[in-house]
């Protein structure tokens, strides 16, 4: 008879894994903001963001309402490095006539007791900050407020469900003038013993409560909880489970008592699986824990998921306790926040000061354009001798060499014309080692032309004297298509005996010098031109050529007439603005931070390319390090200890970036990208470090963004026109594979330059395909006019 009894209490590892999945589907529903509605497990959002790390410290109050006993504490936490705390507490009676009156007489107790229990600590004459652990389930927008949904074991007071118990706490505390307490946080008891666990044992992210009532909570990431807004580092959820089972899934569980115990309680139908696993008073759920019923759950626990580690730590003074944790971790997230917010306010530029920076650009654009002011602009405008974009007709076949960062290209391109227009290419790269970069310039034109040998060994092509271009990615002053000087070495390029030479004579020096073949060299091309000409080909329309990648620049098609550096008005010719140099004069020293500096100060060029070193790939991973060594050092990062990976210059590159700021990517990949940069970091650490990231990239695309608005701006005015129509093309990795890059740039040019239609077009290859154009295009209008 015994066994027939017990037959259905016993439950199968199948029974509890099907149990386990039912469970698994009413969490997915309680997150979702269209399926909570119906959920019987509610998944509630507490707004605690963060567990305990150790650093927080203070004196916090805290008040304990839920159980059979009422609870007072002080809580004195230190940051000695231990970890320790020292808690006081006073246990006061709920009455049965308070637990079930009105609200008003509810609080107005809980008030004169935590009054009472202050006086007995002579605490009346301080300003203390509290923590309200009301352990019923509420709905909550924020840390310090929560909306009663539902009032459980045995509690009925009137008047309180559906209204802020916070409030009502507030105003219950605000009559007693003597006292003087600031609530700041209210948690469940789960959450509470979560906290007061999680304070001990960083690993502590779940708290289960066992007892007068059951419950659970867990750390979730804020990428699943469709309840509220946001996607970046996660948030503890109070799930309710009590309910569990309330629209009839477990009906297939339950026993002949379970029913009758329903149909006794005070609320029939609800908080089912609340009433299946509950203790009915605190003393049986004691000599329970102490006995069989902890074994018994860790071993169907560690059953169910083995491949899972699971720790079970017993928590001491848990939910009140746990409630001056949340409260002094609320104090040191807001203190934080404020230090992180004066790191980064810098960096948030207003829409008036882009409109400064792009009048300054402006202003720099002019000064490069005149006679007279372009030995000091900082904005060099250096004319190309392109005088002319592809108009279809081009054809043959062209070598194309494309110099601008540590790998060196050799290309060879095919153009066809008429209705089978098409441009095929064959290329292959070669390294450039860092010697050769910041050795000599003979090394280094030497070792180009044995990379070209190499090339027209490898396509059988080395009799043949094709018209060559060259993307040479550097400042260059031209004084033809096929003659530049190089102004200064960009991009970590150090070699000597080039800054003033003709770098086309070099090359030809170098292939002479090898004795083994020969090029007809047409073209120096930079490889923003080469941009443009790519996209020019497949678009009339675009007069813009932009790189965001390791650098930065722009050029356009300006008017010959404003070119007073180059004989002539009639036509256009390109422009190559090489900006990276706008601010070398202080101008836009009002926008740079001390990590700018501190990056500028550390490059190989102090002092030059003030703008691209804020813009450009080549930096942003470097000026992210300068802000998280400066964090570190305030305690803000990796618990204060500055790792020597971190210390170390350039380990912080400019695709980390890229990767860290994907949508797509859960803060758990970031903390492993940060790993394999060998920083440790917690939750907390890779949301600041997501922070920073935004906050360098955003600037550079708002900065690139004023720039180009003012570059569209004066092409309106040349034009003459209201309203302007054009087509930028643009190429670099920075814009190209960065999540967010390109739109804040495209929004910033959109709000500087209304009045400008801007399409933004992706450069296939500019500085490979498009540096055949130009040769083709120079071939072409040289035919011409011979003509």
């Amino acid at each position: 008879q015994v066994d027939r009894y017990l037959y259905h209490m016993r439950l199968s590892d199948d029974v509890l894994l099907d149990v386990m999945a039912r469970f698994q589907a009413e969490m997915v529903k309680g997150l979702g903001r269209d399926t909570n509605p119906t959920a019987t497990v509610k998944m509630l959002p507490s707004f605690v963001r963060s567990l305990p790390d150790g650093s927080e410290s203070g004196d916090f109050l805290a008040v304990d309402l839920g159980g059979s006993q009422f609870r007072a504490l002080e809580v004195k936490v230190f940051n000695d490095g231990k970890q320790s705390s020292q808690l006081e507490s006073k246990f006061y009676p709920t009455p049965k006539e308070v637990i079930q009156g009105s609200g008003t007489e509810l609080f107005s107790y809980v008030a004169d007791c935590l009054s009472d229990f202050m006086e007995s600590r002579n605490l009346k004459h301080k300003k203390l900050p509290l923590g309200f652990t009301f352990s019923f389930p509420c709905k909550q927008t924020k840390l310090e407020e929560g909306v009663l949904l539902s009032w459980t074991k045995h509690f009925k007071a009137r008047g309180v469900q559906g209204t802020d118990v916070v409030s009502s706490l507030h105003k219950a505390l605000q009559k007693h003038k003597d006292i003087d307490v600031d609530v700041l946080a209210m948690v469940n008891d789960t959450v509470g013993t979560m906290m007061t666990c999680g304070y001990d044992d960083p690993r502590c992210e779940v708290g289960l409560i066992i007892g007068t009532g059951t419950n659970a909570c867990y750390m979730e990431e804020m990428r699943h909880i469709d309840l509220v807004e946001g996607d970046e580092g996660r948030m503890c959820i109070n799930t309710e489970w009590g309910a569990f089972g309330d629209d009839g899934a477990l009906d297939d569980l339950r026993t002949e008592f379970d029913r009758e115990l329903d149909l006794g309680s005070l609320n029939p139908g609800k908080q089912f699986f609340s009433s299946t696993i509950t203790c009915k008073t605190n003393h049986v759920q004691n000599v329970l824990y102490s006995c069989r019923y902890p074994k018994r759950l860790h071993k169907v626990v560690r059953r169910l998921v083995p491949n899972c580690d699971v720790r079970f730590l017993l928590s001491q003074s848990g939910s009140a306790k746990g409630a001056a944790m949340v409260t002094a971790v609320a104090y040191r997230l807001a203190a934080q926040r404020k230090q992180i917010d004066a790191v980064l306010a810098p960096f948030l530029l207003s829409l008036e000061t882009l409109r400064d920076v792009m009048n300054k650009m402006r202003t720099e654009l002019e000064y490069g354009l005149k006679r007279e002011t372009q030995d000091r602009a900082t904005v060099k405008m250096l004319p190309t001798y392109v005088c002319g974009t592809p108009d279809g007709t081009e054809k043959g076949k062209y070598l194309a060499l494309d110099l601008g960062g540590t790998n060196f290209r050799v290309l060879l391109v095919k153009i066809r014309s008429g209705r089978r227009r098409s441009v095929r290419m064959y290329n292959k790269i070669f390294a450039i080692p860092l010697e050769i970069m910041q050795g000599t310039g003979e090394e280094l034109f030497d070792h180009i032309v044995q990379c070209i040998a190499d090339f027209l060994e490898y396509m059988g092509i080395k009799g043949a004297r094709l018209p060559l271009g060259f993307t040479f990615s550097f400042p260059c002053r031209q004084a033809s298509i096929d003659k530049g000087t190089l102004v200064g070495w960009t991009k970590g390029f150090k070699a000597t005996d080039c800054e003033g030479e003709d770098v086309v004579d070099m090359l030809r020096e170098a292939i002479r010098r090898r004795n083994e073949f020969d090029l007809d060299i047409v073209a120096v091309v930079n490889d923003t031109v080469g941009t443009m000409m790519t996209c020019g080909y497949e678009d009339p329309n675009c007069e813009i050529g932009l790189i965001a990648g390791t650098g930065s620049n722009v050029c356009y098609m300006e008017d010959m007439k404003n070119i007073e550096i180059v004989e002539g008005n009639e036509g256009k010719m390109c422009i190559n603005t090489e900006w990276g140099g706008f601010g070398d004069n202080g101008c836009i020293d009002n926008i740079r931070t001390k990590y700018d500096k501190e990056v500028d100060e550390g490059s190989l060029n102090a002092g030059k390319q003030r703008y691209e070193k804020m813009t450009s790939g080549m930096y942003l991973g470097e000026i992210v390090r300068q802000i998280l060594i400066d964090l570190t050092k305030q305690g803000l990062l990796f618990r204060g200890q500055i790792s020597e990976s971190l210390r170390k210059r350039g380990i912080f590159e400019t695709k980390f970036l890229s990767q860290i700021e994907s949508d797509r990517l859960a803060l758990l990949q970031v903390r492993r990208i940060l790993q394999q940069l060998g920083l440790d970091s917690t939750c907390e650490d890779s949301i600041i470090v997501k922070e920073v990231c935004g906050a360098v990239s955003r600037r550079a695309a708002q900065l690139c963004g004023a720039g180009l608005a003012a570059i569209v701006e004066k092409k309106r005015e040349n034009r003459g026109v209201e309203h302007l129509q054009i087509t930028v093309g643009v190429d670099g990795t920075l814009y190209k594979l960065h999540p967010h890059f390109s739109r804040v740039l495209q929004e910033t040019v959109r709000e500087l330059a209304p009045r400008c239609d801007v399409t933004f077009m992706l450069s296939e290859d500019g500085s490979g395909k498009g540096a055949a154009l130009i040769t083709a295009v120079a071939k072409r209008l040289h035919n011409v006019g011979q003509k």
